[in-house]
C-alpha cells in the first residue's frame, strides 16, 4: 500500500477535537458493567497470536472458537471478522492512519487490533454503524480502560464518516496514473504481489478481476477420495455439488461449519483440498508414459499429505506404490495420518537428497515449497507476511528439487513440476534454468490433462487462476525425460 494521505481536522459533533487524543499510560475502570461480545473477542484473539506468534489464522481459528465456545452463526460472524480483517489489512491501516494524528506505530498493537476490525465492519460488513462501533469499544474498555475505549471510539467515528468507495477515493492511487497501484489498494494486496499477477497475467487487462477473486472469500473444496466414495455420493451426503473440472472434487456451500465435524472427512472418506490441487495432480497421473509402466510413482515434497492421498488413491486402484517425501517430521505424520490405509511410503528426509533409487520411478510430483502467492485468498494472513526478498531463496530450492526429480525418474517417465504460486520467478523461470543446460528432457502440452477446464493460454504449461477457474492459481508444468 501507498503512504495514505493524512485527514485533516476532527469534525467530531458537540465539542473540539479529541480524537486525537491518545490513550493513557495505565488503565481506568469501567464506570457499569461491560458486555463483551465474544465473536468479537474471538476475532480480536485471532488478529493478537497472528501479530504476536506468527500463527497461521485457518490453524489457530478452530481453537479460539471452542474456547469461546462459538458455534454456528456466532463462530460463522467471529471468523468472519477475525479472517476478513486478515485479509483486507494494508485497506484497513490506510484508513485508520487517515483518521489518527500519528503513526500507526506509535498506538499500542492490541488496539491496533480493535481498530481493525471495527474498521473492517464498518467497511465491508453490513453491521449496522452503531453496533460496529459500540461493540468494539465495549471491547476496548474491558480490555484496556476508559480512556482507551474513548480514542478507539473516536477513530472508529472518523472510519464511519465515509463508506469504503469513498475511502478509497481519497486514499488509493488514481487509477489512470497508476492502475496496478489502485488495484493493488483496492483490493487490499501488496504492490509487488499486483506485480506478480500482472507478469503472470501478460498485462493488466485481467489484473483487477484477479485480484478481487483473490481477495473474496472461498469456498471449501473437498476431495472425495478415490474408491472410498464418488464426488456424487460425496455432493450428497454433505450438500455440497459436484466440481466443474475434477471428477473427485465437490464444492460446499458458505457457511458450511466445522468441516472436521462433517462425517464423511471424520471418517476418512473425503479431505479438504482446492480443485486445483486436484486437478494439477491429475495431470501427472494422465500424461503418458513410454516404456514399461512399474506403478512406481514419487511424491517428492509431501506434506501436509493432500495431492499423496490422492496419489495414493488412484495408485490403489490400479495396484501402484507411492513413495513420499517429507522433510519436517511433524509434517511427515501428517501424511502418514492422511495416506492411513493407501500404499504410500513416507520418508522423512529432504527431498534434495531423498535416500530412493535413481532412474526408477514413472511418474514425480514436485510440489515445491513456495511463496504461496496463489493460494492466499485462504490464507488471510499470508499476503502481509510474505516479501520480495523471499522469492530468491525459494527459488533456488525449487530449482534443486527439480533437478532431485530428474533424477529420480526413469527415462519415459514423467515429472509434474508445481507450485502455488504465478510468480515468474518460481514457475518458468525454475523450468527454464533448469532445462537450460539438459538435452534428455522434453516438455509436454500439460494443457491436453485438463479436460474441460477452459482459458488455459498459450502451453505448454498451464496456470489456474481463481478469477477463470474458481481455484487457487495453481501452476504445472509436465517434463518427460527421454533418456
Amino acid at each position: 500500500m501507498n503512504e495514505p494521505r493524512r485527514s485533516t481536522g476532527d469534525r467530531r459533533r458537540g465539542g473540539g477535537p479529541r480524537r486525537n487524543a491518545g490513550p493513557p499510560r495505565g488503565r481506568s475502570g469501567p464506570s457499569r458493567p461491560i458486555s463483551v461480545d465474544p465473536a468479537r473477542a474471538a476475532a480480536h484473539e485471532l488478529l493478537t497470536v497472528v501479530r504476536e506468534r506468527d500463527a497461521y489464522a485457518n490453524l489457530a481459528m478452530p481453537a479460539i472458537l471452542r474456547r469461546f465456545r462459538l458455534r454456528d452463526r456466532d463462530a460463522a460472524l467471529a471468523t468472519e471478522l477475525g479472517y476478513g480483517t486478515l485479509r483486507a489489512l494494508g485497506l484497513l491501516d490506510a484508513v485508520v492512519a487517515a483518521c489518527a494524528d500519528r503513526p500507526l506505530h506509535r498506538i499500542e498493537p492490541p488496539l491496533i487490533d480493535a481498530l481493525r476490525i471495527g474498521a473492517y465492519q464498518l467497511l465491508r460488513t453490513r453491521i449496522p454503524p452503531h453496533a460496529a462501533v459500540d461493540t468494539i469499544v465495549d471491547l476496548v474498555r474491558d480490555r484496556a480502560g476508559s480512556r482507551s475505549a474513548g480514542f478507539v471510539n473516536a477513530i472508529l467515528r472518523g472510519v464511519s464518516e465515509h463508506d469504503e468507495a469513498a475511502w478509497t477515493a481519497r486514499l488509493a492511487p488514481s487509477a489512470d496514473e497508476d492502475l496496478l497501484g489502485h488495484s493493488a489498494f483496492v483490493h487490499a494486496h501488496p504492490r509487488w504481489i499486483a506485480q506478480a499477477f500482472a507478469d503472470a497475467l501478460g498485462g493488466t487487462a485481467e489484473l483487477d478481476a484477479a485480484l478481487a477473486a483473490d481477495d473474496a472469500r472461498p469456498v471449501v473444496h473437498l476431495l472425495a477420495r478415490p474408491g472410498e466414495i464418488t464426488a456424487e455420493e460425496l455432493a450428497l451426503v454433505t450438500g455440497g455439488t459436484e466440481a466443474p473440472y475434477s471428477p473427485y472434487g465437490v464444492h460446499l456451500g458458505p457457511g458450511s461449519g466445522d468441516i472436521g465435524e462433517i462425517d464423511a472427512v471424520a471418517e476418512g472418506l473425503a479431505a479438504v483440498q482446492d480443485e486445483g490441487s486436484q486437478l494439477v495432480a491429475l495431470a501427472l497421473t494422465r500424461a503418458e508414459l513410454t516404456g514399461d509402466d512399474t506403478g512406481r510413482w514419487l511424491d517428492l515434497c509431501a506434506g501436509p499429505g493432500g495431492k499423496a492421498t490422492l496419489l495414493g488413491g488412484l495408485a490403489a486402484l490400479d495396484g501402484g506404490t507411492v513413495d513420499a517425501v517429507e522433510q519436517s517430521e511433524h509434517r511427515a505424520d501428517l501424511v502418514r495420518r492422511a495416506v492411513d490405509g493407501l500404499p504410500v511410503t513416507v520418508h522423512t528426509a529432504d527431498g534434495r537428497e531423498a535416500p530412493l533409487p535413481d532412474g526408477e520411478f514413472d511418474r514425480v510430483l514436485v510440489d515445491a515449497p513456495c511463496t504461496g502467492l496463489g493460494a492466499l485468498r485462504r490464507r488471510p494472513e499470508a499476503r502481509w507476511r510474505r516479501s520480495p526478498e523471499d522469492v530468491a531463496g525459494l527459488a533456488r530450492l525449487q530449482r534443486e528439487l527439480l533437478t532431485a526429480a530428474l533424477r529420480h525418474v526413469r527415462p519415459g517417465g514423467v515429472v509434474g513440476y508445481v507450485t502455488c504460486s504465478p510468480h515468474l520467478s518460481e514457475t518458468a523461470g525454475v523450468v527454464t534454468a533448469v532445462l537450460r543446460r539438459r538435452d534428455d528432457v522434453e516438455r509436454l502440452d500439460a494443457r491436453e490433462f485438463f479436460p474441460g477446464v477452459p482459458d488455459l493460454g498459450d502451453g505448454p504449461a498451464v496456470q489456474l487462476w481463481p478469477h477463470r477457474h474458481g481455484t487457487d492459481a495453481m501452476f504445472i508444468t509436465l517434463l518427460r525425460r527421454v533418456r
